[in-house]
Order: structure tokens, then sequence, then C-alpha cells
């Protein structure tokens, strides 16, 4: 049986172990939580906001994404102002104090969609850091979940789409419509398949040189002559630069420059001087003489052509009377019978007959 010393001393070892144990459980929950150092000297922040978003005690506070806190309380205020409603204490190590600047803000954050919510400290500017009890500006934020919300509309659209893009997939694996067809459908393939032989055989008779686009394509003689004018034609070019001819002339003189702002200029006081109502276009254009005279003269042929269509007159007479143009018509025919018959035998009209008494 062992002696009392040799069990006590057993047993002193036990708890020992189980010291350095928990000790080193511990000091690993500390780094695989992040949790702050308990024994590190900390000092207290404020922050506002009108919402908790179900924050709760203990809740990390980071700067910048950095783990530099925890939320040490959150309650109600009482405030009239709702963007006051929640207060919430931050213990934040004190070694951190000196990298947050006075104008710096706090607002929620996550770590994802629906990851546990935290504390998000951005810095600020300022040469000045905060001091202990002061207050954080907080952000006018959404909240994660407010934001789904309104998302939601749109994932509801996407959602019908993706229905409406299935059931036209279903249709096509189906066979049904012409996507459908062209891909299910043996005929179909089968036409398409005849389309690409024969444009097979349009390109290997492009390639072989035969017909007009293989002889365009491969034929010398017609390169040569293509080349051929494009060697004349800069040529022609070349000639109209250096003023040859006379579109050069046209490009190159200045004379025909000259010649042109003159007559624009002549054609400029030309029409200053219709504007300006000299000459005689310019009195056509600007006095009202002339055109009462216009309008009378109008007015007097209109009343002569009045009084022709009513008889008046030799000339109404000579439109109007069916006797009068017949006499006419009598009286030239006998004339032109005398002129014939003058022509014929003038000795008739011309003998002198002198009688003595």
């Amino acid at each position: 049986m062992p002696s009392p010393k040799k069990v006590a001393w057993s047993q002193l070892k036990v708890g020992i172990m189980a010291m350095v144990a928990l000790v080193i459980l511990a000091v690993l929950v500390f780094l695989m939580t992040g949790a702050n150092n308990p024994f590190s000297e900390k000092f207290i922040l404020y922050a506002f906001f009108p919402d908790s978003v179900a924050m709760t005690d203990g809740s990390a506070v980071r700067l910048n994404g950095i783990l530099v806190g925890k939320v040490s309380r959150i309650e109600l205020t009482g405030d009239a102002n709702n963007k006051r409603a929640v207060r919430m204490t931050m213990e934040i190590e004190e070694h951190f104090k000196g990298n947050i600047p006075k104008d710096s803000e706090v607002g929620y954050s996550a770590e994802n969609v629906l990851g546990t919510k935290y504390l998000n400290i951005e810095r600020g500017q300022s040469r000045e850091h905060v001091q202990a009890g002061a207050e954080i500006k907080s952000k006018d934020e959404k909240d994660v979940m407010e934001m789904l919300q309104s998302a939601s509309p749109l994932l509801e659209s996407m959602q019908s789409i993706l229905k409406r893009v299935d059931g036209l997939v279903a249709q096509l694996e189906a066979g049904k419509g012409s996507i459908g067809r062209l891909l299910y459908d043996d005929e179909m393939y089968r036409k398409v398949d005849a389309i690409l032989a024969d444009f097979q055989k349009v390109t290997r008779a492009l390639a072989s040189g035969q017909g007009t686009l293989g002889a365009m394509l491969y034929d010398q003689s017609l390169y040569n002559e293509v080349r051929g004018t494009v060697k004349r034609l800069d040529s022609v070019i070349e000639g109209i630069q250096k003023g040859e001819g006379t579109a050069g002339k046209l490009v190159k003189d200045p004379a025909l420059y000259d010649e042109l702002r003159q007559s624009s200029t002549e054609l400029k006081t030309l029409l200053a001087n219709l504007n300006a109502g000299q000459g005689s276009a310019g009195k056509l254009l600007h006095e009202d003489t002339l055109h009462n005279e216009v309008i009378a003269t109008l007015n007097r042929l209109n009343s002569t052509l009045d009084k022709l269509n009513a008889g008046q007159g030799t000339l109404g007479q000579l439109m109007v009377n069916p006797a009068l143009y017949e006499n006419l018509t009598g009286t030239m025919a006998e004339t032109s019978a005398l002129v014939k018959d003058f022509r014929k035998n003038p000795k008739k009209f011309l003998t002198i007959q002198l009688k003595l008494f």
C-alpha cells in the first residue's frame, strides 16, 4: 500500500497537470476566438444609433477590420431624437487610442450577408486622436436585412426570368420551335448540311479560279488592269496637284480664285443695289408705280378681250359673226383666183386700149 506522501505527491502532480491543461485551453480559446486581452488597459468610447440591429453585449469592435475591443453595453437612451435612441458603450484597448482620429466614424458591418454583426470604426483624417469617454460619430447605414428586403423585388424578377428561361430550354430539348427543330430535327440537319456542302463547292470553285469571282481573285491580267487604272488615276491626281490641265488650274491658279472672289463681290453689290431699289430691276422690286402700270395694262387687256368675246369692233365681229367670216373667206378666194389668172396671162391685164373719137 503506497504511503500518504506518495499519494499526496501524485495528487499534486495531477492537479498541476490539470491547471496547466486549463491554462493551455484558455490560451487556445483566446487565440482562436480573438477575444480581448483581459489584462490590457482599456478606455471607453460611445456611439449612438437609431437601432441595435440585434447586436448583443460582447460583440466585436474593429478598426478598419482589425479587432480592437468589444461592445460592453447596449442600452436605450430615451432621447426624443430617434437617431440617438440606442447607446453603445465600447471598450477599446488603450494602445489603439493613438490610431483613432477624432473625426472617425463607426457603423454596422457583417462578415457576410447572414454573418455576425460587429461595429467597424473607419479612421478619419484629423491629427488629434480620441479621448476616453468621447463620442464617435455614427454612420447612417441601412441594415443588411433592410438591404435584402429592398432587393427582394429584383430577386423575384430574376426568379421569374429564370423560370421562363428554364421553360424555353425545356421546349428546345423537346424539339419545339425553329431552334428546337434545328437542334433535333434530322431533316433540318440534312438541309443545313446540304447548304454547307454547296458552300464548300463554291469556295473550291473560287479557290481554283473558276467563274467570274474566281477570275477576279486569281486572274493576273485583271490585276494588271486594275493596277494600271490605279497608276493612271495616280498620274491624273499628280497632274492636278501640279496645276496641269483645266482641273489643275482650278485647284492651283490663284487668278481663278481672284476672279471668283471678284464675281462674288460684284454679285453682292448687285444684290445690295436691288435691295436699295436702284436701276430698273430695283424699281421693279420696290416701286409701286410700275406695279400699278402693269396692273392697269392687264386691266385694259382684259377689257379688250371682253369686248372681242362680246363681238364688239371689227375683230369682235370677225370672231363672232359668221357672215363676215364667210365674206372675208370669199374675198380671199377671189383674190387668190385673180392672182393665179394674172400669173397665167399677165398680158390680159397689162394691154392698154386707145380709142379715138
